[in-house]
C-alpha cells in the first residue's frame, strides 16, 4: 500500500491556526483535495475528524486516538497507534493507497512511513499554531507540479522506501 500525506502548507510551514486555515479560502484546493481522497481510506486525528463530521472525506476514516474506543459513523474506526492505523488502512485500500490528512501531530507521527506527499504549497506566509513536519529534501523528489491561483500542488515521492511497523 502507498501511504500519501495530503496537506495545504504555507511558505513558512504553517498548516493551521486554532483549528482553521489562516489563509483566505481556496475553493480549487478543496476541490482537488476531495477528488484525490474520494475513493480511498484516510487516516486522521480525532480533532480533524470532528471538524469534518458533516462531510467526511474518503471511503473509510481511520481515527487515531488514545481516548476514543468506537465511533457512531459506519465508515469510521478507531486506531490506537500508527501500527494499527496502517493495518486498518491496508485492509480497506481497494486501490492500494491510503491518505494521511492531519492534524499536525498525525502528520508528524506518520511522516516516517509516508511514500508520497501531495502538498498544496499556499502562496505567502501566515501566522499559526500548527505546522507540517520538516523532511529531508535529499529523500524526496517532485514528481508532478500543478499551479493554481494562490497555490501550487506538488506531488513529492520518497526516493527510498520507508520502514513501516508490522
Amino acid at each position: 500500500m502507498r501511504l500519501v500525506s495530503v496537506a495545504a502548507v504555507a511558505a513558512n510551514g504553517v498548516i493551521g491556526d486554532d483549528g482553521a486555515v489562516p489563509w483566505p479560502p481556496l475553493p480549487a484546493d478543496v476541490e482537488q483535495y476531495r477528488a484525490r481522497v474520494a475513493d480511498a481510506p484516510v487516516v486522521l486525528g480525532r480533532r480533524t475528524f470532528d471538524s469534518m463530521r458533516e462531510d467526511l472525506p474518503g471511503t473509510h476514516q481511520i481515527v487515531v486516538s488514545r481516548r476514543l474506543e468506537t465511533l457512531t459513523e459506519p465508515t469510521a474506526v478507531v486506531a490506537a497507534d500508527a501500527e494499527e492505523a496502517l493495518a486498518l488502512a491496508s485492509e480497506r485500500a481497494s486501490d492500494d493507497v491510503a491518505y494521511v490528512l492531519g492534524g499536525a501531530t498525525i502528520y508528524e507521527l506518520f511522516q516516517p512511513f509516508v511514500d508520497e506527499m501531495a502538498l498544496s504549497h499556499v502562496d505567502g506566509q501566515y501566522d499559526g499554531d500548527a505546522r507540517y513536519p520538516s523532511w529531508d529534501p535529499d529523500e524526496w523528489t517532485v514528481a508532478a507540479e500543478t499551479a493554481y491561483e494562490g497555490f501550487t500542488v506538488r506531488e513529492w515521492h520518497r526516493t527510498t522506501r520507508p520502514d513501516r511497523p508490522g
